[in-house]
């Protein structure tokens, strides 16, 4: 649980109540990456003693077999104080699997031609906050170091001078503040802000194709009515509306501002597995080892991720590749990934910061998931 928590870093209750999902009848069944078969019961039993006994407060979760979604169904509460519960409409923040569909929506761009992957940067658009030491060396930025997270950026600069901490193209450092450049200049390349255009040109590209109706970067009347609260470390509900002093519900944020949930998110894990609305191009790029970790990397050592793509971390497994990638925004944390090999997948969003105890409990059952 321990290696969970940190890759989460970077980037329930007794009342529990089990909300089934139409569709999906209880007799059928399951299948987990190891070949095991277990019914649709078992498993709804088997989270709602996850989510009862480690206290979670609200929990979306889809399962992918042979391509498909098997499962989905939906625990717990919007809020742990009015004890309302999360419905199929309910919406999470899915915090940093904004990256991995991001980079989905800029490799979009490069099939379109908008976009080259191996262009510098700085010849679309210079960034204007580079640190002076660090002006020559950036403008070896690429698109595909940007979602390979080789650019050497921070993760955020925070309004400070954006000091690079190493050539970029030769090391690893994930990083936030280099998506949101990277979407910096697809918006201007195509005429639109980083607010409502930005949005309306990723919905048109990614979500309407996936028909992801209600996944979204910024602020709309759906989540207004069906987004559920975040929950801080006591429990006690933050938020489920843009607030002071975080997002502002009007900014295209590439790095952490999806909302969604998991039937949703999982219609793009399964393109990513069915290889649609992409060219192969793209998705071997999205898909290969771009980045490899060294053996010291501290990813590599503690938690056995082998390197990322354009867009997810990669975990060798003796069964298949894990391609994967994680959430964190504190009082919402969400999971994604999937094994081309098993065409499986899975998808995970919670109002809390539990994900690694979830993680952790659901593999139990599922066999490893992380």
């Amino acid at each position: 649980m321990r290696q969970i928590k940190k890759v989460l870093g970077i980037t329930l209750l007794s009342f529990a109540t089990l909300v089934p999902m139409a569709g999906f009848s209880q007799d059928k069944t399951v299948e987990t990456p190891d070949g095991k078969t277990i019914t649709q019961e078992v498993l709804n039993r088997g989270i709602e003693n996850i989510i009862r006994e480690k206290n979670i407060p609200g929990i979306s979760i889809a399962i992918i077999n042979q391509n498909k979604l098997a499962y989905h169904n939906v625990f717990g509460v919007v809020n742990f104080e009015t004890k309302e519960l999360v419905t199929e409409q309910s919406i999470f923040e899915g915090a940093s699997l904004s990256k991995p569909i991001f980079a989905y929506f800029a490799l979009k761009m490069v099939d379109s031609g908008v976009l080259d992957l191996d262009r510098p940067l700085y010849e679309y658009l210079p960034h204007p906050g580079i640190a002076p030491e660090s002006q020559e060396e950036y403008k070896l930025i690429t698109a595909r170091m940007v979602l390979a997270h080789q650019t050497g950026f921070p993760n955020h600069a925070n309004g400070k001078p954006v000091q690079l901490a190493f050539t970029p193209g030769t090391d690893f450092m994930y990083s936030g503040e280099a998506y949101q450049y990277l979407a910096a200049i697809i918006g201007m390349l195509n005429g639109a802000g980083m607010g409502k255009d930005m949005n309306d040109l990723f919905q048109k590209e990614v979500t309407e194709p996936l028909q992801m109706e209600h996944t979204t970067f910024v602020w709309d009347d759906y989540l207004e009515k069906h987004k559920v609260y975040g929950h801080d470390k006591e429990l006690n509900p933050t938020a489920n509306k843009p607030i002071a002093g975080r997002w502002s519900g009007k900014t295209f944020n590439a790095f952490s501002s999806i909302h969604s949930e998991a039937s949703e998110y999982a219609k793009f894990i399964i393109a990513m597995l069915k290889r649609e609305g992409l060219s192969t191009s793209s998705f071997d790029a999205m898909l290969k080892e771009e980045t490899r970790f060294s053996e010291d990397n501290p990813l590599k050592k503690e938690i056995g991720q082998t390197g990322w793509g354009l867009g997810f971390a990669q975990k060798k497994r003796p069964n298949g590749n894990i391609h994967m990638h994680t959430g964190n925004n504190h009082d919402f944390q969400a999971y994604a990934m999937f094994m081309p090999e098993k065409e499986y997948g899975l998808v995970v969003f919670t109002n809390c910061n539990k994900m690694p105890i979830f993680l952790e409990e659901i593999s139990k059952i599922l066999g490893e998931q992380f």
